[in-house]
């Protein structure tokens, strides 16, 4: 397995739900969805093997349903996972168009407009330099898509995970409202756990721990960051064992 500042043969790109939509808003966004679409398409030519973990939080926001106590947590959760799956199908849909092909695979079975995750199926996709986008989260409530990510890219034997975010790597505080934070190059997991830096939940960050798996938060909004990071370049924070 190459490390990860060198080239990146198989990678999990985590992929929030409030990529597709404006900030502050709902929906899908065709200018986000077209930016998006660009990233993974150009990553893709690098002959790399590419899977994306997508949330839903522009389409619904499960936690929020249940905390006004008229929806039960976990039918909240599986709203939530819905809303990863009309991200999905709009980014599969969107690849294709442009000549990329790809596959959208659930954890939920809905045949009817997807393929079920089975995990040597997602694989030979990829290895045919299909992108797999990875919708519904694990299929089960109480787990967020961040540890869907750490779970799947396990299950399929990736060098690392992206974590796409709003900034360009991880810091000592929030930049946005602390000027003064500083950006990590790279820290252990340990330091994150310990710092409490919210790099992803306890539950992915741990699992990614436990399978020295690297994690390498980076800015989306960089052109070509998928890329860039994929061909070993430098770019946001890279989490790590000792």
């Amino acid at each position: 397995m190459p490390t990860p500042r060198q080239r990146l043969n198989r990678v999990l790109v985590k992929l929030s739900g409030e990529s597709f939509c404006e900030e502050g808003g709902f929906g899908i966004n065709t200018e986000r969805l077209a930016i998006i679409t660009e990233q993974f398409t150009l990553a893709a030519q690098t002959g790399a093997q590419i899977a994306v973990v997508v949330g839903g939080g522009n389409i619904i926001r499960g936690a929020t349903l249940s905390q006004e106590g008229l929806i039960h947590a976990a039918t909240a959760d599986y709203m939530g996972m819905l809303g990863t799956v009309i991200n999905g199908l709009a980014l599969k849909e969107a690849l294709e168009s442009q000549g990329q092909p790809a596959r959208c695979m659930t954890a939920i079975d809905i045949p009817a407009v997807a393929e079920s995750f089975i995990r040597g199926r997602a694989i030979r996709h990829m290895e045919k330099g299909r992108i797999v986008v990875l919708a519904a989260g694990t299929g089960n409530p109480f787990f967020t898509t961040d540890s869907c990510a750490a779970l799947r890219a396990t299950e399929l034997e990736c060098d690392a995970v992206l974590k796409a975010t709003k900034v360009d790597g991880v810091y000592t505080a929030d930049p946005v409202t602390h000027p003064e934070a500083t950006r990590f190059d790279e820290l252990t997991f340990a330091e994150a756990l310990e710092m409490q830096l919210g790099v992803m939940d306890l539950t992915a960050l741990t699992m990614c721990q436990e399978r020295r798996l690297p994690v390498i938060v980076y800015r989306f909004a960089e052109p070509g960051a998928i890329k860039q990071v994929i061909e070993g370049e430098s770019i946001g924070t890279l989490v790590h064992n000792a």
